[in-house]
Order: C-alpha cells, then sequence, then structure tokens
C-alpha cells in the first residue's frame, strides 16, 4: 500500500485531513517494524494498526456526543 492510499484510508476512518499524510507515513514505518518484530506480513501488520486507529477514533466520536 502506498502512503496515498494509507492517508486516504485514515481519512475515511476519520482522520483529518490535514494530518492524513504525517499519520500515513507514521503508521507505515511502525507497520513495517511491527511486521518484523511479530514476523507478519507487513500488510497484517497494517490491517491491525488501521483496525486500532479506526477504534480510537470511533470512540472519540462517541465521547464528543
Amino acid at each position: 500500500m502506498t502512503l496515498t492510499e494509507i492517508a486516504s484510508t485514515l481519512e475515511r476512518l476519520g482522520c483529518p485531513s490535514a494530518k492524513s499524510a504525517a499519520m500515513a507515513s507514521q503508521l507505515d514505518r511502525r507497520a513495517r517494524m511491527d511486521a518484523e518484530r511479530r514476523g507478519t506480513s507487513y500488510k497484517a501488520a497494517l490491517t491491525r494498526l488501521l483496525g486500532l486507529m479506526a477504534q480510537g477514533w470511533a470512540t472519540q466520536g462517541k465521547q464528543g456526543r
């Protein structure tokens, strides 16, 4: 997945567009580190991290109501 694709996905999950490029870069780097450390694929690590990000934004949305 490219950084642009990750940024786009983050925006769909609720990330502010002004922060999506920087967050995509950090997420990409973290997914690569996690994949190596855990012995999993980059795709699996990125999917897990995106899921965690989505949960965080969902929680923020509920708290703001």
